[in-house]
């Protein structure tokens, strides 16, 4: 004989529940799903909030970084999703994408590509556009600062010369990462990017500020350059 367990969290015991899980076993003890279950508040007749909180994990292959591109509308598609706990979701998820960039600001040296990787991720591996990042160095290889540059569609973006050495030459930079994202995850460059990463590096030899390597950035990775001998 089958039956229907209730999927109501109240009728759990008491160290299942999200909330109670967290105070008595703390934070870590929960998985993805029972910590956006407590972010959603409650689910609907026939499912827990839990359950809607795997539904959703499940529609973005269980990948917070996919559930990171979903917009408010992408959310209020599930039932028990309305405005406010999709906007409470897209909150809490922003928060901990600035968290992760505050953590790796306070590395502020860069000796490989990953490190530069590890300092522009957070920034451009889940965007749907593209956009064109450099990071400014001073002569120990230290991040001075780090500034977006333009911004376009999904596959291109117009990079002016003149404002990435003006930046340059304001901040008394000696040295230059490039960085640009491809939205669509494909992280070969394109003839576009090799004929801009030349004429970057020959524009910064004139100007005695050395492009040290161009980063192209993906949801699951990074192109080098430099790693790859074309710099």
């Amino acid at each position: 004989m089958q039956y229907t367990q209730s999927l109501n969290i109240k009728s759990w015991a008491e160290e299942d529940r999200p909330r109670e899980k967290m105070l008595l076993k703390g934070r870590s003890a929960l998985s993805d799903a029972e910590l956006m279950a407590i972010l959603i508040g409650s689910g609907t007749r026939n499912e827990s909030a839990v359950t809607l909180s795997q539904k959703i994990l499940a529609n973005a292959n269980n990948k917070l970084h996919e559930l990171g591109n979903y917009s408010i509308t992408d959310l209020c598609k599930f039932k028990g999703i309305g405005e406010a706990k999709a906007i409470t979701l897209l909150a809490a998820l922003e928060l901990g994408r600035r968290r992760q960039i505050t953590e790796i600001d306070q590395k502020v040296q860069i000796k490989s590509s990953n490190d530069a990787y590890q300092i522009l991720k957070p920034h451009l591996s889940d965007l749907k556009i593209e956009e064109f990042w450099v990071v400014y160095l001073n002569r120990a290889n230290k991040v001075i600062s780090k500034q977006r540059i333009s911004s376009g569609g999904m596959t291109g973006t117009v990079v002016d010369t003149r404002i990435v050495f003006k930046d340059a030459l304001d901040r008394l930079a000696t040295c230059i990462i490039l960085c640009h994202n491809h939205p669509s995850g494909q992280l070969k460059p394109s003839q576009a990017d090799i004929d801009l990463t030349k004429k970057l590096s020959q524009c910064g030899k004139i100007m005695d500020i050395q492009v040290v390597d161009h980063l192209i950035i993906g949801d699951m990775g990074y192109y080098s350059f430099a790693d790859e001998g074309l710099l």
